[in-house]
């Protein structure tokens, strides 16, 4: 028998859109407007992820992440946002596609091992501007996790504790980690080919960029 929810998955009762885990449990509940609702709530944010490290691969890899999202929504226990929990399995994907990439040879470390390590030359952010070409380009030099965690932070405006639960380690590491990564991506900058000109207008993207602070 096909479940259909009392209400829109659009809205709640007071009129307000629904939260991931009342979409999230509705889904749960065999009520398939529910999944689209919440896949199509997260899809571009996922796409993004893998964008800037796996470049044509992103919508494979994002179609695969909510692949395994519906198999692994019963074990979502809520002791993090729905977001983390999606994430995280995103950055599962991610590593399994290195790591088959890779079959063969040692397993890449991605706490040291960066996209342009692992697919040098391979990305290109074509119908950007320099400035975001250049600083992806510095990202992907990053070792990956560093890279995941600046571009979670500052794009995806994830909380600490969100991104604790994302790459399981505890808040404080989180802010260690971002630290360093913001400090190790300044100093990448200027290793990457790029005019005087557009480096420039680069640090001043990271100048504005609001130190850790722990507060979300």
């Amino acid at each position: 028998m096909t479940h259909r929810s009392a209400l829109p998955p659009a809205m709640t009762p007071s009129g307000s859109p629904p939260s991931d885990e009342r979409l999230l449990q509705a889904w749960s509940n065999g009520d398939a407007a529910a999944a689209q609702a919440l896949i199509e709530r997260h899809f571009d944010a996922i796409t993004r992820f893998f964008r800037t490290k796996a470049g044509a691969q992103a919508q494979d890899l994002t179609q695969q992440t909510f692949l395994r999202c519906a198999e692994a929504r019963a074990r979502y226990s809520g002791k993090a946002t729905f977001r983390a929990f999606l994430f995280g399995i995103a950055r599962n994907v991610l590593f399994e596609h290195y790591r088959e990439k890779s079959r063969g040879r040692a397993d890449p470390d991605f706490r040291v091992t960066g996209v342009a390590d692992l697919s040098p030359g391979a990305f290109s952010m074509l119908g950007a501007r320099d400035e975001q070409r250049l600083l992806v380009q510095a990202l992907q030099r990053l070792p990956m996790d560093l890279q995941s965690v600046l571009e979670l932070y500052y794009w995806e405006e994830m909380g600490i504790e969100d991104l604790a639960a994302v790459f399981e380690i505890p808040p404080g590491t989180v802010k260690s980690r971002l630290h360093r990564a913001r400090k190790l991506l300044r100093e990448t900058l200027d290793q990457v080919p790029a005019d005087d000109e557009t480096r420039r207008s680069v640090k001043v993207i990271l100048d504005c960029w609001a130190p850790v602070d722990g507060t979300r």
